[in-house]
């Protein structure tokens, strides 16, 4: 077929006929004259198309070893437990470091973002380890391992990603090393008709990865809250490195083949989408039984037995947003920001996973209600009406599908959440987000974290729920530099705002803490103001309150709870405000209305 037939035909004609058939044989002459003047093929080009790739099958699952990473460390530890559970041997590919990314900008592409170049670059060094230390041949690791990791498509490099693999395996020494894809939008990467694939993507898989990923997030969370307070140092991370061997080894050993149906189940499986008896008693287990709920509470009583805190010190919240792997990740790809902030007397708030799942979920809804009545267009009649009923219907069955899985998820987060201590943040409604976020960031713009990130600003910082907001984002990330061209609106909208954007390109970790260390200056002075006038308003000097805390184990408990005021950010400022109301209550003297406190560090 000639390149002009294939142009007529894309518009909509079969071939040239009539009074076309000499336009379009002169053009095919010039055209062709031209090609060949040029020195170019006038043959059709050959298009790219993604390589096919050589699954991973059941069959081979005791054999092949399963390397996975790349989120937060508790959220890797986990997924190998579920994976684990499944029968599956894997092995963790370590978090990222500056090896990594010198690694992934070596043998990949230029002009890629920063998680490209630390996650190719890991994968990289984990196989080269493999080769040169466990002296494993490269034939045997090509056959007996498989690199499981995400994968998507929209504006930004994220869709590259799999391709940036591939470009690097080969140009490492590993060309063959099989790549298996999940997609956020089309699941597993096909096999072959009658096969199994070996990646267990079932309901007990899903349960444990629902699981595995609320319990990685509010132990992040928990333990980000607690060890700025903590009054032995590391205390948080021995207790947590105990806790999270406790949780690991309950993901590991769960075996949900042994949920024995009853009748309910029997009767959901015939009138709801259920498959069998079997996977509705194990969807019941898992919404009313306390099997991890259960261990949830073990760990809360371990936590308040062994860390003793000190909430009468005060530090700034610093809310994290930006791009999702450089606010998860805790490692080099973020410069350990996490970390670097508790260490210089702030108190890091981050977003985990089940935020995104919630964005998911939330996006599929919006834009299934944009597309209602679009399959109607163009038709009349009774025709029109049967198109737009059907379309309807659909509509209404997976928009309540969507808004129980979003109660689910919520649910579930809840009760591990009240079960580990009830300290960790609730999940802010995406409904809430879009509202605020919509007179800055168009709710239908796709690519990184869409309208969360300057929703999240103005949601942490106008409601008080953070002293600084600071955004987390690799070098050149589309997403966020549109994020960022919203935000000079938004900041004009708050004067008291205290917003810093960051850009992680892999070796910029002194100029990224330099810049966070004098923006935490503001945001520190911002924070003793607010404790000093809360401690002033108790009626009682800090070091009174101290006292009366030092005489009460209870109080210095991590998980204690702590009534929340409106208007009063810090925990600080939380806490003396609670402490002053029990030393009230107990009969203690009242100091002076205006009495002037003293404040320490």
């Amino acid at each position: 077929m000639s390149i002009t037939e294939r142009t007529l035909r894309t518009r909509g004609h079969d071939s040239p006929a009539g009074d076309d058939v000499e336009i379009t044989a002169a053009l095919e002459r010039e055209r062709a004259r031209l090609l060949e003047q040029a020195g170019l093929e006038v043959d059709s080009p050959d298009h790219f198309k993604r390589p096919v790739e050589r699954p991973f099958l059941k069959s081979e699952r005791d054999r092949v070893t399963i390397l996975t990473g790349g989120l937060s460390p508790r959220h890797d530890r986990f997924l190998r437990a579920a994976f684990e559970a499944m029968g599956c041997k894997t092995k963790l590919v370590p978090t990222p470091d500056k090896a990594a990314f010198q690694a992934g900008k070596e043998y990949g592409n230029n002009g890629q973002c920063s998680p490209t170049y630390f996650t190719v670059g890991a994968l990289v060094n984990e196989l080269k380890r493999l080769r040169d230390e466990e002296r494993i041949a490269t034939e045997r690791i090509l056959e007996d391992y498989v690199f499981v990791t995400m994968g998507a498509c929209g504006p930004c490099r994220f869709g590259m990603y799999e391709a940036e693999y591939r470009l690097a395996l080969r140009n490492s020494g590993f060309d063959g090393f099989r790549v298996v894809l999940f997609q956020i939008k089309g699941g597993l990467n096909q096999v072959p008709d009658g096969e199994e694939p070996g990646l267990p993507f079932n309901l007990d898989f899903f349960i444990l990865f629902v699981n595995m990923i609320i319990l990685g997030d509010l132990l992040n969370d928990v333990a980000n809250q607690i060890r700025p307070y903590e009054v032995v140092p590391g205390q948080t991370d021995r207790v947590f490195e105990k806790i999270e061997q406790k949780l690991e080894n309950q993901l590991r050993t769960t075996d949900l083949g042994q949920v024995r149906p009853g009748k309910l189940a029997h009767v959901l499986s015939k009138v709801t989408p259920v498959k069998s008896a079997q996977d509705a008693a194990k969807f019941m287990e898992q919404l009313f039984g306390e099997r991890f709920v259960a261990t949830a509470r073990e760990c809360a009583n371990i936590i308040d037995e062994e860390i003793e805190v000190d909430f009468s010190r005060p530090k700034p919240v610093v809310k994290i947003v930006g791009e999702f792997w450089a606010t998860l990740t805790e490692g080099d790809g973020n410069y350990r920001m996490h970390r670097f902030l508790t260490e210089h007397g702030a108190e890091p708030l981050s977003d985990g996973i089940t935020t995104w799942v919630h964005f998911l979920l939330s996006q599929t809804r919006l834009f299934a209600r944009d597309q209602l009545g679009m399959h109607a267009v163009g038709l009349k009649g009774i025709q029109r009406l049967k198109t737009r009923a059907k379309g309807e219907l659909a509509y209404r069955k997976k928009d309540f599908a969507l808004s129980l899985a979003t109660k689910i998820v919520n649910r579930e987060y809840e009760r591990l959440r009240t079960a580990l201590g009830g300290i960790a943040h609730e999940q802010v409604d995406q409904m809430e987000l879009q509202r605020i976020g919509s007179p800055y960031y168009n709710s239908r713009g796709q690519g990184g974290e869409s309208y969360m990130e300057v929703a999240k600003n103005i949601y942490y910082s106008a409601n008080g729920h953070a002293h600084m907001v600071l955004s987390l984002k690799p070098f050149g990330c589309l997403p966020s530099t549109q994020s960022d061209g919203a935000q000079a609106a938004v900041i004009s909208q708050y004067p008291d705002m205290i917003y810093l954007p960051i850009e992680t390109s892999g070796e910029g970790d002194v100029n990224a803490h330099s810049r966070v260390q004098m923006a935490l200056g503001e945001a520190k002075e911002k924070c003793r103001r607010e404790f000093r006038a809360c401690v002033a308003k108790t009626g009682f000097t800090i070091e009174e309150i101290r006292a009366f805390v030092a005489d009460r184990p209870e109080l210095r408990r991590a998980l204690q709870s702590i009534p929340h005021e409106k208007g009063v950010t810090g925990r600080a400022a939380h806490f003396v405000l609670h402490v002053g109301r029990l030393m009230a209550r107990e009969g203690q003297v009242d100091a002076p209305v205006g009495h002037e406190a003293k404040v320490g560090a």
